[in-house]
């Protein structure tokens, strides 16, 4: 692996902590190129998918805060390809309000195949594919 190879892979790990550990959008935002695109393609939560820039990734990252107590994202596999990270993750929630079926308080669980491009250490692009369980 490349020296830039593992510097960005380092970057995304450090990116999904802050993410788990509550960071504020404000935070958050250092990872970011100001240009970014997230894509998040249709899921049982968002059937339509989303597509965000930098204002709607700061807004999610503060309505999130008000959905979900606790959230983890536990990296099953990782590669780097070129300025690409990708990542084959687990993402389990405590959720602080009902989603479906599923009561506040208890645990929400999605498999993410997450695709994470860099320029110079900032993440230009994320595109991510989530598989929830049913809730």
């Amino acid at each position: 692996m490349t020296t830039e190879s593992h510097q960005i892979l380092e970057i995304t790990k450090n990116y999904l902590k802050d993410i788990a550990e509550g960071k504020t959008a404000d935070e958050l935002a250092i990872y970011y190129s100001e240009s970014v695109e997230q894509i998040e393609y249709p899921n049982l939560l968002l059937p339509n998918g989303a597509i965000r820039n930098l204002n709607d990734l700061k807004e999610a990252s503060l309505r999130g805060k008000s959905v979900l107590i606790s959230q983890n994202y536990d990296i099953q596999k990782s590669y780097v390809v070129g300025n690409t990270v990708i990542l084959e993750t687990i993402w389990t929630a405590k959720i602080a309000i009902p989603i479906g079926q599923t009561p506040a308080g208890k645990e929400m669980k999605a498999y993410f195949a997450q695709f994470i491009e860099f320029e110079d250490g900032k993440i230009i692009r994320q595109r991510t594919y989530d598989c929830f369980e049913p809730f």
